[in-house]
């Protein structure tokens, strides 16, 4: 294993952009320095002819969107290394690497997929997500070594109990055959994504067998105490009740990945159900078979699906290793991190409204409890002068406060509305399931308009007066224990004016027009002109971010920066341009790094903002999002403090560079901490 003190990584050639491959492999010879002489008249002509511009002194280096991400998700499993997290934490960060990857070949390859499939570009891309698949592969080797010391097996079906063996094959036929499809070969091409299946037959391929996603993948073996059993191998250990005619074959274990079709733009949520129901049927990306799968079968399978050989992965079982996150649920409370301390924010629960009359409040999250702002909602709902309610909802998750909320206010009688947005990708499903409990409690659900929004904001109007949330995050219980994200709680009025005006042109399927925070593609705009004015060697520009992609905001930076500006970039995961001499920042820990902050110090007085935005061109050109300044002091010192802390972090960094990346492990400075 590497040592974890600062190592450095090389950017593997799939990463860069076309220019600047050519351009490495490209080596100028060193001019030799001169001393030139002139008679003076001869230099007075060169002073007196135009100076040309001198050379830009970065130069950039260009990365792929999807390279840029494999890079991020490689960083993710590198997690698994950490020597100062516990056993099961590490454990955890491969499970998120599994089903990263099943996310990059769903969504996240679809460009590329379209319009570079075959290229050296593609391909190269192939290859890295292989490489990563067969090191987490040898890393669940060494976790299942290094599990035997907290007394937690994975046990093969050969190491059972004559006892245990019958136990489980009376499970398998009560519990697991009744739910497992056998399929024809000829239905390959309409197998469903992520699903996990075996093949079998004698000489050709014959069967095909689906295990039912509602079978966990791991059973705990009764009787043994930290026992588990992988539902793959007892299948392959007792093929005989899934095959017909009682046969016993071997069986072979393979998965694929779909792209995730929905539209983008719809009506109205009538059209979500029908959506919804053809997610599914996008183009198989991606095939993952067991090492030892018969060469013709996989043949058969590739080209009935339509995949290039690249596209193929053949990795030892098991495959998808996001099951391991079951061991995490069931180990020991030593190997798991210490619960952190969450700070409360005082007198603000008991009354919120009287708090905000006198300052705002700004919250980070989750070192600051993130029920202060489900508490704020349910004041709301109690408080007999609230006359109105108003909330974006994107990711809420199957069980939310807030949304409760809005639902109990609506039965009281206040005037409630949301936009629940439906296009959530994934989370579809569960928005619907929403939408109508919403309309049965009588909160108005508005029209989607024809952006997504992914805008943060939750509105309260009380005998006349204006309060609101805005945030970084969604309103999710569960990521508000997970995710890094600022809260700001505020009656200042150009910010409820603002809110209030975003709210109103939605319901009436209008574009906001906003006079202090910026939304859609103003938000660019907003950024272009700020990167601009501290493009001098006075300036100074801190953006924290979890993508930045989008090509004026990049080109604005390199000018800057050429212009004497000092840039310090924190951005978590994808970012498509890289500066030789200009230190960029990934953090990645304990916390997924969620805030998106923007600062500036102009004629030396920091501005600073923060929002729901990424820096991509979707995020600005196709969503309706919200970027808010932080007005209030002493707020603004804080998000300052909280920049400040990350950029010296040396304990979850990662430093990009455009010849690779370098760990920053193991120092004393943890920016994912507050204070």
């Amino acid at each position: 294993m590497a040592s974890f003190s600062e190592t450095e990584t090389a950017f593997p050639s799939f990463a860069l952009g076309r220019h600047d491959r050519l351009r490495a492999r490209v080596k100028k010879p060193k001019a030799k320095k001169k001393t030139l002489y002139f008679p003076d008249k001869a230099a007075q002509h060169l002073e007196a002819m135009p100076k040309k511009p001198p050379a830009p002194r970065f130069v950039p280096t260009h990365l792929t969107q999807e390279a840029s991400w494999l890079l991020f998700n490689r960083r993710v499993l590198e997690q698994t290394r950490r020597p100062d997290f516990p056993l099961l934490e590490r454990l955890r960060f491969l499970a998120i690497w599994a089903s990263n990857l099943d996310e990059f070949f769903s969504a996240r390859i679809s460009r590329a997929f379209a319009e570079e499939r075959g290229s050296p570009s593609y391909l190269a891309l192939m290859n890295e997500a292989q490489d990563q698949a067969e090191e987490a592969g040898k890393l669940y080797l060494e976790f299942l070594k290094a599990l035997v010391g907290l007394g937690l097996h994975i046990l093969e079906p050969s190491q059972l109990t004559k006892a245990e063996k019958q136990y489980f094959g009376a499970y398998l036929a009560e519990e697991v055959a009744p739910l497992t499809d056998l399929i024809r070969p000829e239905a390959l091409p309409e197998l469903a994504s992520q699903a996990l299946y075996f093949a079998s037959g004698e000489g050709l391929l014959q069967h095909l067998i689906r295990l039912p996603e509602s079978v966990p993948r791991l059973l705990e073996v009764p009787g043994r105490e930290g026992g588990f059993v992988r539902l793959g191998a007892l299948v392959r250990m007792r093929s005989d009740l899934f095959l017909p005619g009682n046969q016993k074959l071997p069986l072979y274990e393979f998965r694929l990945i779909r792209l995730a079709q929905l539209a983008r733009s719809r009506a109205d949520w009538d059209e979500l159900p029908e959506a919804l129901e053809t997610r599914l049927d996008g183009q198989v990306s991606h095939l993952e078979l067991e090492e030892d799968f018969p060469p013709l079968w996989a043949e058969t399978i590739r080209v009935a699906l339509g995949l290039e050989p690249p596209e193929v992965f053949q990795l030892p079982p098991p495959l998808d290793l996001s099951f391991v996150a079951t061991i995490v649920a069931h180990g020991p409370e030593a190997e798991r991190f210490k619960p952190i301390v969450i700070q409360k924010p005082k007198g603000f629960a008991k009354d919120p409204f009287g708090y905000l009359n006198r300052r705002d409040l700004l919250l980070y999250h989750p070192f600051e409890d993130y029920a202060a702002v489900e508490a704020f909602a349910q004041m709301a709902v109690r408080d007999p002068k609230v006359e109105a309610l108003r909330a974006t909802l994107y990711r809420i998750g199957d069980e939310n406060g807030i949304a409760q909320s809005l639902i109990e206010a609506a039965k009281a009688g206040k005037d409630v509305a949301v936009l629940l947005e439906g296009r959530a990708r994934f989370d579809e499903l569960a928005n619907l399931e929403w939408s109508l409990r919403f309309a049965g409690a009588g909160v108005r659900v508005l029209p989607l308009p024809s952006k997504k929004v992914h805008a943060k904001a939750l509105y309260v109007r009380r005998a006349g007066s204006e309060y609101v949330h805005l945030g970084t995050g969604n309103y999710n219980p569960v990521n508000g224990r997970l995710y890094t994200d600022l809260s700001l709680f505020t009656a200042h009025p150009v910010l409820t004016a603002d809110v209030r005006a975003f709210f109103e042109a939605l319901e009436h399927q209008q574009a906001p027009v906003l006079s202090t925070m910026r939304t859609a593609s103003f938000i660019r705009d907003l950024l272009l002109e700020s990167i601009q004015a501290e493009a001098h060697k006075k300036g100074e520009i801190i953006l924290k971010f979890n993508h930045l992609t989008d090509p004026p905001i990049l080109q604005a930076l390199e000018e800057a920066l050429n212009r004497g500006a000092r840039v310090h970039l924190i951005i978590r995961s994808t970012l498509t341009t890289l500066w030789e001499g200009v230190e960029v920042k990934s953090l990645v820990g304990r916390f997924l790094e969620h805030a998106r902050v923007a600062a500036f110090k102009n004629k030396g007085k920091w501005r600073v903002w923060a929002g729901s935005a990424d820096l991509m061109p979707r995020n600005l050109d196709r969503r309706y999002e919200l970027f808010f300044p932080i007005l209030d002091a002493r707020a603004k010192r804080k998000v300052l403090e909280i920049l400040q802390a990350q950029l010296a972090d040396d304990r979850n960094s990662f430093i990009l560079l455009p010849k690779g990346m370098e760990r920053r492990w193991g120092g004393k400075r943890d920016g994912q901490r507050l204070g």
